[in-house]
């Protein structure tokens, strides 16, 4: 038992050495420079095997979810396949952890930062530092809010909040309604918010729809937009016609919650993620919104690129995110019903028939 716990004691040891060489080998040799924000001459420093190629530092909230696993690979193989190199770092939902994440990028030399922000406002951090090493900052789906940031790519936001609403309208035209919403600190929850709102507000001025529950979810979280439901509902002598669910995580945990009613209450979802697809198959979810991440990701690593060479990319729109225009560039969301499956999700190669109806 000694022998065996010494073992264990050198291996802990190792294993130690091994992640502080790893830290100490990414970081900047200007430790000071780095603590500081960064410097310019501090990310002229390229760690990469090729420095006439462009690099990009893609710094990800999250790889806790399906979708952005397949952000992911869809962008570094587009930027791969545009002739540059890529670096990207998850902080699975830490701001903290991302602030680190994009000063260890930026020290090492990248040429532009693409950013899927933690929270909105909280990023305008990562872009101070960025532009303090003269990197520009490219906002990938989530804009983030209080900063001058160079680009922001994403889809039409407000559209995906009204593509939901509509299609749950088209299945209850009146009745008692709830809203369940994204997290606050992402804009883009804000957004889908507003879009929905775009469509149902006359409605509920016009009497036949009853609002009765409207409420963002923190972090996104399937069991806290189920829990959140739920208690509402035992709490509350009320039953639901419709709901409209910012994504397809809060609506798994709205149909969870909805219990028996599961199937008879019409409920919205976005991402197309695949439980949801099988949900819709089921009749249990009504919708999502389907955004192709193959699209997202090859105009992102264009936009990456063309900006990491100092060319300046025209605006197609502008998007206030509190501090200013934001030169922005939105691509079209779709609507995906039982009825449209194979023309969008499978046609597209998005998914396969078995992972959707099984084999």
């Amino acid at each position: 038992m000694k022998m065996f716990g010494k073992t264990i004691f050198w291996i802990t040891v190792l294993m130690l050495l091994v992640i502080m060489a790893a830290c100490s080998g990414g970081a900047s040799t200007d430790s000071a420079d780095s603590s500081e924000g960064g410097t310019a001459e501090a990310a002229e420093q390229k760690l990469r095997s090729n420095q006439e190629d462009p690099y990009v530092g893609f710094a990800l909230d999250t790889l806790r979810e399906d979708r952005w696993y397949r952000d992911k690979d869809a962008f570094e193989a587009a930027v791969e396949d545009q002739g540059g190199q890529v670096k990207t770092l998850a902080a699975n939902g830490n701001q903290d952890i991302q602030i680190q994440q994009a000063r260890l990028l930026i020290n090492e030399g990248v040429d532009v930062l693409v950013v899927v922000p933690t929270e909105a406002e909280g990023a305008s951090e990562i872009v101070s530092m960025a532009h303090d090493a003269g990197v520009k900052v490219l906002s990938y789906d989530r804009l983030i809010r209080g900063a001058d940031v160079d680009h922001y790519v994403s889809f039409d936001n407000e559209k995906v909040g009204e593509l939901q609403a509509e299609a749950i309208l088209s299945q209850a035209g009146e009745g008692t309604f709830a809203y369940v919403g994204g997290a606050e600190s992402d804009n883009n929850a804000v957004l889908f918010r507003e879009g929905a709102m775009n469509v149902l507000q006359p409605h509920i001025e016009s009497g036949d729809i009853e609002l009765v529950y409207d409420s963002y979810t923190e972090g996104w979280d399937p069991v806290k937009a189920r829990e959140n439901l739920s208690s509402f509902l035992a709490s509350n002598d009320v039953s639901l016609d419709a709901v409209v669910a910012a994504n397809d995580g809060t609506a798994g945990g709205v149909i969870e919650a909805l219990g028996n009613q599961a199937g008879e209450v019409p409920v919205s979802g976005q991402d197309a993620e695949v439980e949801a697809v099988q949900r819709i198959v089921e009749g249990t979810q009504t919708m999502t919104v389907y955004k192709s991440m193959e699209d997202l990701a090859g105009k992102a690593a264009e936009l990456a690129l063309s900006m990491a060479e100092g060319e300046e990319i025209p605006a197609e729109t502008t998007i206030d995110n509190g501090k200013g225009d934001i030169a922005s560039t939105l691509l079209e969301p779709l609507t995906v019903t039982e009825d449209n499956i194979e023309e969008t999700l499978i046609d597209d190669g998005y998914l396969t028939e078995s992972e959707i109806y099984g084999n």
